[in-house]
């Protein structure tokens, strides 16, 4: 029999991870990037982004609630709709999560070298330790991770609620200034896609229906009071840096320096520092469990689904996790980590949203058009993307095609 993780979580811890999950990358870097593409449109850019991450929280609410397991859309995809899609789910959850903690942990060492000063080529070496370091915290525990968790979450809200407020009374800044007559709807639509990234940790919610109690009521909730929170921060923050230009922006992660030396400035940066590192922690957590429900199912080794004595954590999966952050933060940067993220989520939640319009009527509380909109949102904003970047995106579908479809036979003969 197939042992399960047990449930240890309550609604209030569920939010605290999809918020920590979410605050982080999200606020210091994707609003950066996001600005450099939609420039003065950056508020309705976070909103398109906002809607589509609604339509697409809501299906993830309608699943994990009648089917509340460890795994999120690759379960779903597998119950609801085919093994191929099933498969493609988890495959692409793996790589836009384990990219977006390698970009938050590059994102936090790339910070903490500024007070360091150490050689450029150290920052990849703190980045690793990072994700080393929390590791080891998740494998102590989901309830110790949530513990700091918590403290993370609330440094980081802390952190960006200083420098909106001092947005407010400092003067608007002309250092940087883009030039509005060369947006496009194109270049909009994809400040949205990047923007989307950083609303997907309410996914974090869903792959751990095993871990949480009374699912089909806890995690309806915690999604939606998650988003409605983070929503109000964004547009804080966005505001904020239309006054004062964003923190992280450019083609390799340049920080714009806004703020005066200082108590105020060094609280934001050291509260941006441990945000990133919740998002990482929160990552490890997420992508680990969806190893562990691919293990689970064979398609990947068995052996990496085995759990601790006490089964609160999963050692094998969560090492096979780290070791795939590690490598994408050695040979990747910043933005090209936090573009291949947009476009592989993306695909990932127009899954999640096909196998949300397949549950039947009786077992239903939110309406199928919310799916259907999340389905198209999340196709039109993926195809926006840079063009090498969805080259990149099918071609990594299609290697993970192939070897599904290998394992898939091996498994049968």
């Amino acid at each position: 029999m197939t042992q399960q993780l047990v449930r240890s979580t309550a609604l209030y811890g569920a939010v605290i991870l999809g918020l920590g999950s979410i605050v982080g990358t999200g606020a210091f870097v994707s609003i950066g990037f996001g600005y450099a593409l939609a420039g003065e449109w950056l508020l309705y850019a976070i909103f398109l982004a906002a809607f589509v991450a609604l339509c697409n929280g809501l299906s993830s609410a309608q699943l994990a609630a009648v089917h509340p397991v460890s795994g999120g859309t690759y379960e779903y995809g597998y119950t609801f709709l085919n093994h191929d899609l099933g498969f493609v789910a988890g495959w692409f959850f793996i790589a836009a999560k384990s990219a977006s903690a390698a970009a938050a942990a590059l994102a936090s060492a790339w910070m903490m070298n500024q007070y360091l000063n150490w050689p450029e080529w150290t920052v990849t070496a703190i980045a690793i330790g990072f994700i080393l370091f929390l590791t080891v915290l998740v494998l102590a525990g989901l309830r110790r991770s949530n513990q700091v968790n918590a403290l993370l979450v609330g440094l980081a809200i802390a952190s960006l609620i200083v420098f909106v407020v001092w947005s407010a009374q400092a003067p608007r800044s002309t250092a940087f200034v883009r030039d509005t007559a060369a947006f496009s709807v194109r270049d909009f639509l994809a400040a949205a896609g990047l923007l989307f990234v950083a609303y997907t940790g309410y996914g974090r919610i869903a792959t751990m229906g095993e871990e949480v109690q009374e699912p089909r009521r806890v995690i309806p909730r915690a999604i939606i009071a998650t988003m409605v929170v983070v929503t109000v921060l964004y547009g804080a923050v966005a505001w904020a840096l239309m006054q004062r230009n964003p923190l992280f922006i450019g083609e390799d992660f340049i920080l714009t320096q806004l703020m005066a030396p200082g108590l105020a400035r060094d609280f934001v940066f050291i509260g941006a520092i441990l945000a990133m590192l919740g998002v990482t922690l929160n990552l490890i957590l997420g992508v680990s469990r969806v190893v562990l429900a691919m293990a689970r199912r064979g398609d990947l080794p068995h052996g990496w689904a085995t759990l601790n004595s006490t089964r609160t954590s999963a050692p094998k999966a969560t090492w096979i996790t780290a070791i795939v952050m590690i490598a994408i933060a050695a040979f990747g940067g910043v933005r090209l980590a936090w573009t291949f993220s947009a476009f592989t989520v993306l695909i990932y939640y127009s899954i999640t949203n096909l196998a949300a319009l397949k549950v039947q009527p009786e077992q239903r509380f939110i309406a199928k058009t919310w799916s259907l909109l999340g389905l198209i949102g999340c196709v039109s904003l993926a195809v926006m993307l840079h063009v090498g970047t969805v080259f990149i995106g099918l071609l990594f579908l299609v290697l993970g095609l192939a070897w599904h479809r290998y394992r898939y036979r091996a498994l049968r003969t």
